[in-house]
């Protein structure tokens, strides 16, 4: 239990940090690292086990990463994107289900259609986090991390409601198609439901109630759980309820967060994400050695590790063919898509179907399925199940996390090809030109005359004029693109020298003992977030 190795999660949770920073020093995605290190880890003599009650899976560890993934989605590029993350999001979790149950019901010794798609539930939803960790610093087209992203949001609720319905039907031993469609419609249309409630509540007293930011932050770290547990145990979809309310509070937050509670939020969600991301991935290599003992007593070693290689291939074959598939067939059937949408090529579909790595939700739903059946007997092939979940996260993440660099160089995907491309620095120029003229014309309206009366006031607008001369400047050089990008360089990297300057230099008024440290801190923090800005690229 958890609390009964309270000190070696510590030790964990240390070691996370420790792995993260050799994978970043390596330029290897982290989850890897954190995956390839816990499975050293387990292989200490007198590793204690670390177990957590099937239960408490859900409730510790799905609430806050849906949240936090559902408050990062860009709506913009969802709803832009909607046909082909839906596709992918709902159909592809069925899709595979059905070939996952359809295969492991033929190469498995009494294995039900029940139990197989129970499997599918498990496994077929890629794991944003370890895609994106992968991808991040790489020039991939937006089209193709949107609809990652998107998919990702859409294919965790749908894969835990097939995971929900085909573990009632092993524990209850009965499944009624229309009755289960009709109990899916009222699950996800309630689940929805509760979630948007509670959204409102909060952002009412978020909005209108609290002033102070120390409560904000608490609040959100509140509310995924809050809808998760009232959702549940109102017997419908928490999944549902936590994906939707954090939409709409993401949506909605321009409303009732300001600067700090927003850097605050910011840093207090990335540290949670981080450590919850990353004790789920050390988790994984961990839990492997118990796993593969559990199932010396129906299998031998050969035959779990035969099935989960003919498993894993299934899904990550059939992933790249209904990625092509929801590429394409809707093109060949809708002369409107095709008018309205560039085609999305040969290589970007291949580059979304390699990227299918599996992660947190399907482990998360592994460790939850119950020891017991209702009437007290050993679930079925639990730890058979459990095996080859290990097997398709650690394939799926190691094998396609660290090639998918090199298909993408291999690929030579260009970004225009796909995207309506606009380089991501001109659409910031364009952003501050427009901000710095609305900005002018508000001084000119509010404040000409203390402009003229006070030459302080008056160098603002000075200074936002030059910012605009020198942006449109820069604008109309349309064809020293090549060179105004080594410019931009060249200028980040001068301003980060600078930035590490004046860090040393508050460092040394420090030490000198003349200046209150509440001072120091809020220009070291003034530092901290210039210097976030400049490497933000």
């Amino acid at each position: 239990m958890i609390h009964e190795n309270l000190l070696l999660i510590l030790v964990l949770f240390f070691t996370m940090a420790i792995l993260y920073l050799l994978s970043q020093k390596l330029k290897i995605s982290y989850p890897i690292f954190l995956v390839i290190g816990g499975l050293a880890i387990s292989f200490i003599p007198a590793m204690p086990d670390i177990k957590i009650e099937p239960e408490m899976v859900f409730l510790l560890f799905l609430p806050p990463l849906l949240f936090e993934a559902a408050w990062y989605t860009s709506w913009q590029q969802f709803w832009k994107w909607r046909r082909s993350i839906m596709i992918m999001g709902f159909g592809l979790v069925l899709a595979t289900s059905l070939g996952v149950a359809l295969v492991s019901v033929a190469i498995i010794p009494f294995f039900t259609p029940a139990l197989g798609f129970l499997l599918g539930g498990i496994i077929s939803p890629p794991d944003a986090v370890a895609a994106n960790s992968v991808l991040k610093g790489m020039s991939v087209p937006k089209r193709g991390l949107s609809i990652l992203e998107g998919e990702s949001l859409v294919n965790d609720a749908a894969s835990l409601t097939v995971f929900r319905f085909a573990l009632a039907a092993v524990l209850t031993g009965q499944f009624v198609l229309k009755e289960a469609a009709i109990d899916f419609f009222s699950l996800a249309v309630m689940g929805v439901f509760v979630g948007l409630v509670i959204a409102h509540i909060l952002y009412l007293i978020l909005r209108y109630w609290v002033k102070s930011s120390s409560i904000t932050t608490p609040i959100t770290l509140i509310a995924p759980y809050l809808m998760y547990i009232v959702a549940e145990q109102l017997e419908w979809s928490g999944v549902l309820a936590v994906v939707s309310g954090g939409l709409f509070l993401s949506f909605r937050s321009h409303d009732f967060l300001n600067y700090h509670t927003r850097i605050q939020a910011t840093e207090v969600w990335a540290t949670v994400g981080f450590l919850l991301n990353g004790f789920v991935f050390i988790l994984i290599g961990l839990q492997l050695p118990s796993i593969v003992d559990g199932i010396k007593n129906q299998y031998t070693l050969q035959d779990a590790i035969y099935y989960s290689l003919i498993i894993t291939l299934l899904v990550i074959v059939l992933r790249i063919v209904l990625v092509y598939g929801s590429a394409f067939i809707p093109r060949l059937l809708s002369k409107r898509i095709r008018q309205k949408e560039k085609s999305p090529g040969l290589k970007l579909p291949f580059m979304v179907g390699w990227a299918g790595m599996r992660g947190v939700v399907s482990l998360a739903s592994a460790l939850a399925i119950p020891l017991t059946l209702d009437n007290g007997e050993p679930f079925p092939h639990r730890n058979l199940i459990l095996f080859i979940t290990f097997v398709v996260i650690l394939i799926t993440l190691v094998f396609q996390g660290l090639t998918l660099p090199f298909i993408i160089k291999l690929l030579k995907l260009k970004v225009e090809e796909v995207d309506d491309f606009v380089p991501l620095d001109d659409q910031i120029e364009e952003i501050r030109l427009r901000l710095a003229k609305d900005s002018v014309a508000y001084l000119d309206d509010r404040y000409a005359e203390e402009m003229e009366e006070f030459e302080t006031i008056s160098r603002v607008k000075e200074q936002l004029l030059r910012s605009i001369e020198a942006t449109e400047r820069t604008m109309e050089e349309e064809e020293k693109r090549e060179a105004l990008s080594s410019v931009r360089k060249l200028y980040r990297n001068i301003m980060i020298e600078l930035v590490a300057l004046r860090r040393d230099g508050l460092h040394k008024l420090k030490l000198e003992k003349k200046y209150d440290d509440e001072v120091l801190r809020i220009l070291e923090h003034n530092l901290d977030l210039e210097e976030a800005r400049l490497n933000r690229h």
